[in-house]
């Protein structure tokens, strides 16, 4: 009796192994061919793509879809679609192919530049004022005359209201020693600030720099830069990613990815919107690229070469980091970590 209940239970066994790995390595039928196997295209360009069939299997219909974008394929079957208003950056383009009562969902990379190098810009200093040598700037902005602040640093983190023209900082609130500050923007009388590696954020009030509440990040792992389009708040994470916030609930609806007619680009910092556009810092960088927020091209780069040599030169000096524009006299402010100057400048396109 157990050389039988033995020999049961091994058939068995093999018999679920097989059925497993048919599962596991079910064969492929067909697959996704881009004319001259093109996996990189440019705004404006025309994804040309058909379906593989090796096995001339008949199929009743494909269907495409880029994105959160379903398309209707050509009558044989193929694609055509013209690069215009998609996001871009990186992307799934995939294919349901319906044939004999059976759908198969099958995949390829793409990837979707812009069609434009970026334009070089340059500045000139209108004025400089002074700022506070031991502030680690995270994040910079502007509520009518005053200047809100965010400074990190595990231990070192604040939030303060600031007179730009003096320096002086009229109120501040420390930031409990377990989290880093990072970006923060002002929406609807409140100040919302990120943290860097807690995956979490905090809501102020204006006047008080009371805490109102926290919140958590969903998808994106860590906080970089905060800015806002009046309806929106627009999330950097460290990666090639901007995320799309709701203002009211602070959940992650979408995001864009930041990208040239050359690549993909990431460490975009502490953010600003400003007329439309987004103007991020660039960690490590000496210039602000300005992005496009409805599909993330790189449209230009304001070079800042020489900022950082107009400071106090010491030990704890670091990148340049921090901007702020001032809508009612559309004034633009930079700054750096630990920088004892805050600029104005204008932007010499």
């Amino acid at each position: 009796m157990k050389i039988y209940n033995s020999f049961a239970i091994i058939i068995l066994s093999i018999f679920i192994f097989a059925c497993g790995s048919n599962q596991k390595n079910k064969k492929k039928y067909f697959s996704i061919l881009t004319e001259n196997n093109q996996k990189i295209f440019k705004l404006g360009e025309t994804v040309k793509a058909n379906i593989k069939n090796d096995q001339n299997i008949k199929i009743d219909s494909v269907t495409y879809l880029l994105g959160d974008r379903q398309i209707v394929s050509e009558a044989n079957f193929s694609l055509q679609e013209k690069i215009d208003d998609e996001s871009l950056g990186k992307h799934i383009l995939k294919a349901q192919v319906f044939y004999d009562g059976n759908v198969d969902t099958i995949t390829k990379k793409i990837t979707l530049l812009n069609n434009q190098s970026p334009k070089l810009y340059s500045y000139k200093i209108i004025a400089e004022y002074p700022h506070d040598q031991k502030a680690f700037t995270q994040g910079l902005e502007f509520a009518g005359d005053t200047l809100y602040e965010s400074t990190g640093k595990k231990g070192m983190s604040s939030l303060r209201k600031t007179n730009y023209k003096t320096g002086e900082v009229f109120l501040k609130k420390e930031i409990d020693n377990a989290y880093f500050a990072e970006g923060i923007t002002i929406l609807n009388d409140k100040i919302f600030q990120l943290t860097w590696l807690s995956k979490e954020g905090f809501v102020y009030d204006t006047k008080t720099l009371n805490k109102i509440e926290s919140f958590a990040y969903n998808k994106s792992k860590e906080g970089w830069g905060l800015c806002n389009d009046g309806n929106h708040i627009y999330k950097s994470d460290g990666t090639e990613k901007i995320w799309m916030l709701d203002s009211n609930t602070l959940a992650e609806l979408q995001y864009i990815q930041v990208v040239t007619n050359k690549g993909v680009k990431s460490k975009f910092n502490e953010l600003e919107w400003i007329e439309g556009k987004i103007y991020a810092n660039t960690w490590q960088k000496d210039g602000i690229a300005v992005i496009n927020p409805k599909n993330g091209a790189l449209e230009a780069v304001i070079d800042l070469s020489g900022l950082r040599e107009r400071v106090s030169q010491h030990q704890d000096l670091d990148v340049l980091n921090g901007i702020a524009f001032k809508k009612d006299t559309k004034q633009l402010f930079v700054t750096g970590k630990n920088w004892d100057k805050l600029f104005e400048i204008e932007v010499i396109k």
